[in-house]
């Protein structure tokens, strides 16, 4: 999806594009930046399988790509990248999921070698974004984890509203970042994509996380964020998980299609998975620092 930006809609929306030939934009009181790079180099595969105490990453790990969405003044960051996701399906350890015998040999394995899987080779993350806030110090700005910050978010029962966001308002930014892709040796697809557009009125991201292993078993995690632009000082961000998930075997019993090729895209079916968790929240994000 390509949108080409009308210099019109961003003035009329008090936005400008950011400076240095960085893709993104500034818009009340937020930065707003994507960065789409290219796939880590063994070296820094090997560096990060080290930090992540694994032999073990996707084929395809976009490790210098991410979204970043900073409120300026209080030095708030909301930020995607693979690193962390990878930390998440590190530390929620799945166990492998069971493939028939026949895939199983085929998974990760060499020519006449039997491979035994004993980790999530899916590589499914709980990861929902990253947070910390950079703090004025006498030298410059210190970032500070969210562990140690301020920002908390809170269980509510607000409802992203998705009416207006389909609303024609004009969209003045849109990018999509891959993070990791693993197409399962040839046995089905794990994709973590982050998305995000901006409005005059708001920013919307959709994080997903995307598995499909094929003739067994079908997941998506999805993480909605959305910010209303106010009067921009104190901006409460409301964020949506809701994770769905089926086997193959579940779906056929109820009629639906038991070939892979019927799903390929996971907008189209993602109302045919059950829900297995959903969640809203909201972070108010604090006044200048």
């Amino acid at each position: 999806m390509e949108v080409e930006v009308d210099e019109k809609d961003l003035k009329a929306a008090g936005a400008e594009l950011l400076p240095d030939g960085r893709r993104g934009l500034r818009i009340h009181g937020w930065e707003i930046e994507s960065r789409n790079r290219s796939i880590l180099t063994s070296l820094n595969f090997q560096q990060w399988e080290e930090k992540l105490q694994t032999s073990h990453l996707p084929e395809m790990v976009f490790g210098d790509s991410c979204l970043v969405l900073k409120h300026v003044s209080s030095g708030t960051k909301i930020h995607f990248n693979a690193f962390d996701a990878l930390a998440g399906w590190k530390q929620e350890g799945l166990p492998p999921v069971e493939v028939p015998a026949a895939a199983q040999w085929k998974f990760r394995s060499k020519p006449f070698q039997q491979v035994i899987l004993d980790y999530d080779y899916t590589f499914t993350t709980p990861y929902c974004g990253s947070e910390t806030i950079e703090i004025d110090a006498e030298h410059g700005r210190v970032e500070v984890s969210e562990r140690s910050s301020s920002l908390h978010w809170e269980d509510c029962k607000e409802q992203i509203d998705v009416v207006a966001l389909a609303s024609k308002d004009p969209i003045l930014f849109y990018d999509e970042v891959v993070l990791y892709e693993d197409e399962l040796a040839d046995n089905g697809v794990s994709l973590l994509t982050v998305k995000v557009r901006v409005m005059p009125s708001s920013w919307f991201l959709l994080l997903r996380f995307w598995l499909r292993v094929d003739g067994v078993l079908m997941r998506l995690r999805d993480t909605r964020m959305h910010c209303v632009f106010g009067d921009g000082l104190n901006p409460i961000i409301l964020r949506e998980s809701c994770w769905r998930e089926a086997t193959f075997q579940a779906l056929a019993a109820k009629g639906l299609p038991s070939d892979s090729a019927a799903y390929s895209d996971p907008s189209i079916i993602s109302q045919r998975l059950p829900v297995i968790m959903h969640r809203t929240q909201k972070l108010k994000v604090p006044g200048s620092l």
